[in-house]
Formats: C-alpha cells, sequence, structure tokens
C-alpha cells in the first residue's frame, strides 16, 4: 500500500531534502523515524530536492508498506519521534502506482529579502540593503511567464534531460517589511529559483535592462545570469497532485 506524507521542515540544520553520505538531510532523518516506528525499512521518494539551508513549508513524500496503518496515530507518534525543526502535517493513502515526484502538476516557491537588519530573520531571508526598483523587476518577472527554455538559470553541469519549464506566475511583493518573490511553475530546475531572484535583483538595482534579461534567457548560458542568492530565504510553498491519486 502506497501513502503520501505532507510535512515542513526549517532547513537550518540540514544539506537539504535527498540523502547524502556524511551528512545530516530531512530525508535520511525521516526514514529513519518511519522505520523505527513502523519496525520495518522503509524508503521515501519526495517530491523535490530542495538545497542545504531551504525551507519548506509544505513537501510531499510517498513510501509503501505491506499493511495498514493508523495515519493519525502515525502522525503523533513521528511529531513526538521528529526533532523539533521538521512537523508531520498528515499521511494520506493514495492508489498504487501514484509518485509523489511525478505526479506533481505544480510547484510554488516564494523567497524574502528583508532591507533591514533583522537578528530574527537572519536565518530566514536575504538582508539586502539596496534602494529596489520592483516595478521594473516584476516588468522583468513578466518575461518569465513568455519563456520556456531556463538553461540559463540551471546548475552547471546538471544531468537533466530538457531545460523547458512553464511557469505561470512570478511576482514581487511587499509583505509587511518583507519583500517577497512568489513563483509557481510546473517543474523547477536544480538552482532555478535562487539564480532567477538573483537576477532580477540585478534589474532592481539597475545593474541590468529588461533588454539584456531578455538576452540572458536567449544567451542559455549560466554565466550570464545574476548570482544565486543565499538558501535560507528560499522556501517550498505548495506542491499540487490531481485529486483522483487520493483515495
Amino acid at each position: 500500500m502506497r501513502y503520501f506524507i505532507a510535512l515542513s521542515y526549517n532547513g537550518k540544520h540540514y544539506h537539504g531534502w535527498q540523502t547524502q553520505p556524511n551528512a545530516i538531510t530531512v530525508q535520511q532523518t525521516l526514514e529513519k523515524a518511519l522505520s523505527t516506528l513502523l519496525r520495518e525499512n522503509i524508503s521515501i521518494i519526495g517530491a523535490g530536492r530542495t538545497d542545504a539551508g531551504v525551507h519548506a513549508r509544505i513537501m510531499y513524500a510517498h513510501f509503501d508498506i505491506s499493511k495498514t496503518i493508523h495515519t493519525k496515530e502515525l502522525v503523533y507518534q513521528l511529531n513526538s519521534f521528529l526533532p523539533s525543526d521538521i512537523a508531520i502535517k498528515e499521511i494520506v493513502r493514495v492508489a498504487d502506482g501514484s509518485h509523489a515526484r511525478f505526479d506533481a502538476v505544480r510547484r510554488s516557491y516564494a523567497y524574502w529579502v528583508t532591507p533591514y537588519k533583522d537578528p530574527f530573520l537572519y536565518d530566514y531571508a536575504y538582508y539586502l540593503r539596496a534602494d529596489l526598483d520592483i516595478e521594473m523587476m516584476n516588468k522583468a518577472a513578466e518575461i518569465l511567464l513568455q519563456t520556456d527554455d531556463f538553461q540559463c538559470f540551471s546548475k552547471s553541469n546538471t544531468d537533466v534531460k530538457t531545460y523547458i519549464c512553464d511557469v505561470q506566475k512570478a511576482h514581487w511583493q511587499m509583505e509587511d517589511s518583507l519583500l517577497v518573490f512568489n513563483i509557481t511553475a510546473d517543474r523547477f530546475l536544480r538552482n532555478m529559483v535562487r539564480a532567477v531572484v538573483g537576477t532580477l535583483l540585478e534589474v532592481g538595482m539597475d545593474r541590468c535592462t529588461i533588454a539584456q534579461f531578455r538576452e540572458i534567457l536567449a544567451s542559455k548560458d549560466r554565466r550570464q545570469a545574476g548570482v544565486s542568492v543565499p538558501a535560507q530565504g528560499l522556501y517550498l510553498t505548495q506542491v499540487q497532485y490531481p485529486k483522483n491519486i487520493f483515495l
């Protein structure tokens, strides 16, 4: 039987989602907890791979188990067992063959920028002292919705079959004292959001024109785009699935 598990985590103390040798990751920590509580070796597959230091307000993963489980009780047990920076939201039965990564139809990220030095945001936002032109940043962001090839924002030497992504939303807005960038697409390339944000900030600081932004996209060259912004400001905020996979 296959189950989806929904969780959130603070990525500060983890070397990303995916299990790695000699490093603590979210996947490894959750697999260990599930295996201990269910008394069998449990492997999980996530909806994506967040980098070291990146946070998730919501992440989904799937796992298989041969027996029926009491999902609400397991949620309670996991939350008691796991460290405080990982929280289980729910566990639900899904159709056999459902896949947390391949069945996801839409993903959303948010990136936080703070113009003020704030000790309470040090691990959760990018502190940037700059007079940003948000209107120009949004004009550049609109171009992303008209683009399909995002190779210029992909981490170099990444083994992927295609750089095609369908970006459906990309917008900057002020939320109280935070400047927040929200972006939604069917899929994202490795390091893509942080590179997009870094390049849009170049536009906002008048270091890159709209015409140059278009040229960067057309170049398909990561070296032409802006630097990747720090990981601590990035949040996975939503993963959407077809309703028919849930039982």
